[in-house]
């Protein structure tokens, strides 16, 4: 198997340098042995699992996560079940942070138009608004 800089895996992963170090530091991916010159020699394969990590990020996959993930998917006697439960458990999340950030586009949408752009900065309805204990506003309920 041929190995690679740590460039050539940036370049062929399609992302940062620093960030290849960084998963390294969070154990998502193995510190590769080094020439006695001492740059790093990586498997062809960490490509792979970088595109994973990354593919993982944009589901919306904590690193955490992801390392649970990468860790289950060595395990043996594991199905898919448990990564079923996984993944159902983030869709929830995300489903509740949809739902949050609607709250907060009602709430913000009805400032905006309450606010007629004009006048003193005193008498802003939306400053007022944020300045004052109403519940009207409250978009974590």
């Amino acid at each position: 198997m041929n190995s690679m800089t740590i460039g050539q895996v940036a370049q062929k992963a399609g992302i940062g340098i620093e960030t290849i170090r960084f998963y390294e530091r969070k154990g998502l991916i193995e510190e590769p042995p080094r020439k006695e010159s001492g740059y790093r020699l990586y498997k062809e394969d960490v490509v792979n699992r970088l595109a994973f990590i990354q593919q993982a990020k944009s589901l919306g996959f904590t690193l955490a996560e992801i390392q649970e993930l990468l860790f289950l998917k060595i395990s043996p006697g594991i199905t898919s079940r448990e990564i079923k439960t996984i993944a159902e458990a983030k869709l929830e999340d995300i489903n509740t942070k949809i739902k949050i950030l609607k709250r907060m586009q009602r709430a913000l949408k009805k400032l905006v138009e309450e606010c007629p752009g004009h006048g003193p900065v005193d008498h802003c309805p939306i400053l007022e608004a944020l300045g004052s204990v109403d519940t009207r506003l409250s978009v974590g309920k």
